[in-house]
């Protein structure tokens, strides 16, 4: 590698000196009267198999036109610090490396068309900043990726026709007007040209924007070819673009809870954002600056549907500002934006120090100073409090007092900030922080399903000192519910709750310290109609089955008794065919004539139906019996 550098160089110096043309190129030098020009060169010796390495380091314009040349090596051109046009066409060229165009820092034009390129390396576009003409027409090209898109936002003339492209990315559309959000201007030199035709494309969703670029009258995306024409699916085969009507394809349209909100200092908000379309469109949340927002939750509760949720918790000044909802699909985008505003005035009240601060939940939130008469409220930021030992101690604690606007009145005293202001404020702040010290004895009764009773007792506190009960299910923070009483009631009752359920109940006396709210736990009563429902159940259960159950042994028993009665009457009926085969062997006939007639023929005694079967007859009456004589005994034939 470093003996073709060497080679490189002295290529490079023997040209400056003497301009050396390679055998099976032409080269041409277009001067001008003040002695300076250009250079191009032409190859296009058919038998050239291999891109020429000695071309004048001068060259603005290289032409390498229907060769034999297969491939475009790594760093082929990069000493050709001056070439703006660049034409490799209608050769034999299947491969080019991601490095060929490498160097190429003021390359305008690059020209590959009518080669067999399947693949074309994208990402060496970033070697051509200056490149505005990309021609790739007549290739073997299959597909654009999405990485290709960065790569393609300076071209102004782009040529994909009479390729193998059936779809395009749906962002590519995005990079142009009038989908990237620029105003539509009617300069020429802000066009894009595009050559798309002659590709066998598959109308959906995915080429929406072209459909409705191709379909739009003024733009400033030009189509080579206004006649595009969809080749699949099979209902739209052979429509033009211009005609097409997609199906299942409907653009993103986006609904806010709110265009602008107003909100006070730490506080929390909750953004919602819906949308619709199809194919779903998916929700992406920025601030003004562009920056995505992550504190997001989406869903899509059905096809065509999908809301998305932002929060914001401790609001402060630097997160005023505007937000933008923007939903997205192959079919096209949609964007709303929600303004923020934060009112409110902030200063910093540092608590008194103390030897030891006990372990505890950092405690970050807001307090009010109650106004005077002529006095106005004064919102106060309690810094974070962390568990933290101290080593000095000061005797007397000190507080940084709050900035205000508060004015003084004659009745009620002035606002102080000197010593008596904070030893007052000091000794307010104690008392309150011994209130939850004098609530006890905390308990439940009279729970049933859905409430319960809180009892306590409050020594030391006054009987209008305000107290929070704050309840909720056990480990869910997001049902919280609260009820405001005072310390001399010593009851409250809780209501809305949950049957079967443990529930979690504290006391919360105002200005006390995170993690000395006295708290109980409990549990609330199964519901009494459910298992009333679960007892008539079972009794309506035992009823059925006691009246099932002898249905049942009735039926078994006369199914029994049928088949009993079956075998039974079998056996008659062979005893009886016994008895009267005897009968018959034993019976006597009376002495018949000859004039007598036939229906005398059968025995004295009277025998039944069935007894008359068993007996044999010749087929006809005449053949019954035979008379030898009027004395001879009757024969019957079986």
């Amino acid at each position: 590698m470093r003996r073709l550098l060497y080679v490189h160089v002295f290529l490079c110096c023997l040209n400056v000196a003497h301009p050396y043309c390679p055998s099976q190129c032409t080269c041409v030098f277009h001067g001008r009267a003040e002695g300076t020009g250009t250079r191009s060169v032409l190859c296009n010796d058919p038998d050239m198999s291999d891109i020429p390495v000695n071309v004048p380091v001068d060259t603005v314009k290289l032409r390498v036109e229907k060769t034999m040349v297969r491939r475009i090596p790594t760093e082929a051109f990069y000493y050709l610090v001056e070439l703006r046009y660049l034409w490799i066409t209608y050769n034999s060229i299947t491969s080019v490396d991601t490095g060929s165009f490498y160097n190429l820092k003021v390359l305008h034009e690059l020209r590959l068309d009518g080669n067999m390129i399947s693949t074309f390396p994208w990402e060496s576009l970033k070697e051509m900043p200056s490149l505005r003409t990309l021609d790739l027409h007549n290739n073997r090209i299959t597909n654009v990726p999405t990485e290709a898109i960065p790569y393609l936002l300076q071209i102004t003339y782009l040529d994909l026709s009479s390729n193998k492209l059936a779809t395009l990315p749906s962002d590519l559309m995005d990079i142009w007007p009038p989908f990237n959000g620029a105003p539509i201007s009617t300069n020429s030199s802000q066009k894009v040209v595009l050559g798309l035709q002659d590709n066998p494309w598959f109308c959906d969703c995915k080429i929406s924007k072209l459909i409705e670029i191709s379909k739009m009258t003024d733009t400033p995306v030009i189509l080579m070819d206004l006649f595009l024409t969809c080749s699949a699916p099979e209902n739209l085969s052979g429509v033009l673009f211009q005609r097409a009507e997609l199906e299942n394809c409907v653009k993103p349209s986006v609904m806010t809870s709110a265009s602008k909100i107003t909100t006070h200092l730490g506080s929390n908000v909750l953004l919602r954002c819906d949308a619709t379309g199809f194919p779903t469109p998916t929700l992406y949340w920025a601030k003004s600056d562009g920056s995505p927002v992550n504190n997001t939750i989406q869903e899509s509760p059905g096809e065509g549907i999908r809301w998305s949720i932002m929060s914001l918790h401790g609001i402060l000044y630097k997160d005023a500002g505007n937000y933008s909802c923007k939903a997205k699909s192959v079919a096209g985008s949609a964007e709303a934006t929600i303004s923020i505003s934060v009112a409110g005035s902030i200063s910093t009240t540092i608590p008194p120090l103390r030897t030891s601060i006990e372990t505890g939940p950092t405690i970050q939130g807001t307090t009010f100073i109650p106004p005077t008469d002529n006095s106005q409220v004064v919102m106060s930021t309690v810094l974070p409090v962390t568990s933290t030992t101290l080593s000095a101690v000061p005797k007397k604690p000190k507080t940084t007092p709050s900035t205000s606007l508060q004015k003084g009145s004659p009745k009620h005293g002035k606002i102080q900030q000197g010593g008596n202001g904070r030893k007052l404020a000091a000794d307010e702040k104690s008392k309150k922080s011994d209130a939850s010290r004098s609530v006890e004895g905390l308990k439940i009764v009279e729970e049933t399903s859905d409430t319960a009773v809180l009892l306590w007792t409050a020594d030391g506190l006054p009987n209008d000192a305000p107290l929070t009960v704050v309840y909720l299910p056990y480990a869910e923070d997001d049902m919280k519910r609260t009820v405001e009483t005072t310390a001399g009631s010593g009851k409250v009752f809780l209501e809305g709750l949950s049957p079967g359920m443990r529930y979690s109940v504290c006391l919360v006396a105002k200005g006390s310290a995170a993690g000395k709210d006295p708290c109980i736990d409990f549990y609330t009563l199964d519901n009494v109609e459910d298992g009333g429902q679960n007892q008539l159940f079972v009794i309506i259960s035992g009823i059925a089955c006691a009246l099932v159950l002898p249905l049942i042994a009735l039926l078994l028993y006369k199914i029994l008794a049928l088949y009993c009665k079956g075998r039974n009457t079998t056996s008659e009926e062979e005893e009886l065919e016994k008895e009267s085969y005897v009968k018959f062997e034993t019976i006597s006939m009376k002495q018949r004539t000859l004039n007598s007639r036939p229906t005398e023929l059968w025995a004295r005694r009277q025998t039944h139906e069935s007894e008359r079967m068993l007996l044999c007859s010749r087929s006809s009456i005449d053949s019954q019996m035979t008379y030898k004589s009027d004395t001879s005994r009757s024969e019957y034939l079986c």
